[in-house]
């Protein structure tokens, strides 16, 4: 009796103990806005064992609508209701039983006026395409961070070359002279990546811009100088995979949140043509959407609905925080694409003026077009996406340009395929 009375005792000390020592290490989206069209918002919060906690808001403060526990109780994801929130910030405690444990101060900022009536890039623009990296680089200072893998190495030629948002904000009236009017970067986000990362298609952190090429506060000063400018901003962002080296993969939310994660590695194969046909078979389609893009990018699952709720919300807070005017979407086609109508639908519906641009890397019009808004398809897919970007006229135009004159090739190619 004695001897289970004293075990008690040590199992609530320890578990005051770990309780006690908890601390909230991540909370995403990181701030948000009011008067969103969607008013519900939902928060990632990650702390040693967060979920045995009970978050509260004061009155006053927005409704918690529920809270959802996964696996990892490192996690707890909190549904919150906007409708009636004002700017400023509001307290969410954290609590054992009564008594509070932890408080997170969160912040509700205004929009900036006509923040949802932007106008996004069209056919109009002159867009210029930029690698931050292969730049210029403004800032020497950052070439090399120490709690970053990968170093400075220009001799090499997949190598981190040293190019950096201070050098693009340097060159903003050398673009503006050129005759250019909106800007394409490739990813600027953190590719925490041991080498090879210089491209920034490797995500370790999607609320952080890569120190490597600054802060996420100059990525705010760029946009707005290129605005200035008329120069319209162009965020090139990626739902299908991150970085293996993510700081969710060692202890993601659940099994699900990673396609194939602890299985034996699986390649997507790549066959997009899958994802039309009505007579394929379901092991080749799902390996199209759920494989791999390759070892060092690990594969999203969007049916995940918290996963799927992360990236439309980290989307629409690039949008919002930037200033963004487009984005470029990667790899369009591999993602679930109920998830990619989800996405689009949802952006377009906060931005109505705004544009997407897809990326499906296929030379048939006719499999390019199934994606686009509007498309009357065989299986009844719709979305809500603009415009992809137009691979065979790039080939018809480089057969156009390197081809020898003939009456099936060189520029009779080019106006075929117009």
């Amino acid at each position: 009796m004695i001897r289970s009375l004293i075990s008690s005792i040590i199992l609530s000390v320890f578990f005051w103990v770990q309780i006690s020592a908890q601390q909230i290490e991540r909370v995403e989206p990181p701030f948000w806005w009011v008067d969103m069209v969607d008013t519900d918002l939902q928060l990632m919060i990650y702390g040693e064992q967060i979920a045995n906690l009970q978050p509260y808001v004061a009155e006053g403060g927005p409704q918690i609508k529920a809270t959802h526990q996964l696996e990892s109780d490192n996690y707890l994801f909190v549904d919150l209701d906007l409708s009636s929130a004002s700017v400023g910030s509001f307290e969410i405690e954290f609590r054992n039983g009564e008594e509070t444990q932890l408080t997170y101060a969160y912040q509700l900022l205004a929009r900036d006026a006509g923040s949802a009536q932007r106008k996004g890039f069209d056919q109009s623009d002159v867009m210029y395409l930029i690698t931050p990296d292969r730049f210029v680089n403004g800032d020497a200072s950052n070439d090399v961070v120490t709690d970053l893998q990968e170093g400075l190495n220009r001799s090499a030629e997949y190598g981190r070359h040293g190019g950096d948002i201070k050098g693009l904000i340097n060159s903003v009236d050398y673009i503006k002279d050129m005759g250019f009017t909106a800007i394409w970067l490739n990813p600027l986000l953190e590719n925490d990546q041991p080498k090879w990362s210089y491209h920034g298609y490797a995500t370790t952190d999607y609320y952080q811009v890569d120190a490597r090429f600054g802060t996420n506060e100059e990525y705010q000063e760029l946009s707005k100088m290129a605005a200035d400018q008329g120069i319209k901003m162009i965020m090139d962002i990626i739902v299908n995979h991150c970085g293996s080296e993510h700081w969710w993969m060692e202890d993601p939310p659940s099994d699900d949140w990673i396609n194939h994660y602890g299985e034996p590695y699986q390649q997507t194969n790549h066959r997009k043509i899958t994802l039309l046909d009505p007579y394929v078979s379901q092991v080749d389609r799902s390996e199209m959407v759920e494989g791999w893009f390759v070892p060092a990018m690990p594969d999203l699952n969007q049916r995940n609905p918290y996963m799927s709720t992360y990236l439309i919300q980290n989307s629409i807070w690039w949008i919002e925080y930037a200033g963004l005017a487009g984005i470029r979407q990667d790899t369009y086609s591999y993602p679930f694409r109920e998830f990619m109508t989800d996405w689009t639908c949802a952006i377009m519906t906060e931005y109505p003026d705004f544009n997407i641009v897809g990326e499906e890397w296929v030379e048939d019009a006719a499999i390019i077009s199934y994606w686009q808004q509007g498309k009357l398809n065989h299986d009844g897919y719709t979305s809500c996406l603009r415009s992809l970007m137009d691979f065979p006229m790039t080939m018809n135009l480089h057969s156009a340009l390197r081809d020898e004159e003939g009456w099936g090739s060189g520029l009779v190619k080019l106006y075929e395929g117009l």
